[in-house]
């Protein structure tokens, strides 16, 4: 006797965990693709699901698309904050951070980045997130830095225009390793642009420039 042989369908499941299971699928591609990858088609074959499926859960794809580059920036600045050590001087800490976000491994996280910075500005929704996201990356390290000053008198720097300078060589040297065109050694760059950032004088900051030129 004769059997057919069918591929098993897609397990029923309740709404929430299937939306949960989309997303997930949505942010794995992305890490390894980035977020140009990001299709409807292209999440559906990742989830094993049908087109019209993640239609359905995300009708908006530019807003998923905002949806999943929150999810993967947020997790990555969560993790990197919560490692500070408050018994650790500010410059250790700072210089961990930034290995931290140099590091190769990281690559992927900095390929989300930069393609959201191109992305939003034809997707505002993207663009709004990535404006959101990058301000709360400043704000996490200028009150890292204002309460090492509050800490310790010795520390004399601007925390905002410090977190600014910080986030800008952070950014840069992300975005050169993606095409392998970086220093030979970052950690050295790293700690020469933190001792800088660190010994400027606190009067130095991003108003009073401009003023200075006015």
């Amino acid at each position: 006797m004769e059997t057919t042989s069918r591929a098993a369908a897609p397990r029923r499941l309740p709404p929430e965990e299937r939306e949960r299971s989309i997303l997930r699928g949505a942010v794995d591609l992305a890490g390894e693709s980035g977020l140009e990858a990001l299709t409807v088609r292209a999440v559906a074959a990742k989830v094993g699901v049908t087109p019209a499926l993640v239609a359905h859960y995300r009708p908006v794809m530019e807003s998923f698309v905002a949806e999943v580059f929150t999810e993967i920036v947020a997790a990555e600045r969560d993790e990197v904050i919560a490692s500070y050590d408050p018994d650790v001087d500010l410059r250790t800490n700072l210089l961990r951070l930034i290995e931290t976000l140099l590091d190769d491994s990281r690559d992927d996280v900095a390929m989300v980045w930069v393609q959201s910075w191109a992305l939003g500005a034809r997707n505002e929704a993207l663009g709004e997130r990535v404006r959101v996201e990058m301000d709360l990356w400043h704000s996490a390290l200028e009150d890292l830095i204002a309460r090492a000053i509050a800490e310790d008198s010795r520390v004399r720097v601007d925390p905002g225009s410090s977190a600014w300078m910080l986030l800008a060589m952070v950014d840069g040297m992300s975005a050169h390793s993606l095409v392998h065109w970086a220093p030979r050694d970052r950690a050295d760059l790293a700690r020469r642009t933190l001792a800088a950032v660190l010994d400027a004088p606190a009067a130095r900051t991003p108003t009073s420039l401009a003023e200075s030129h006015s």
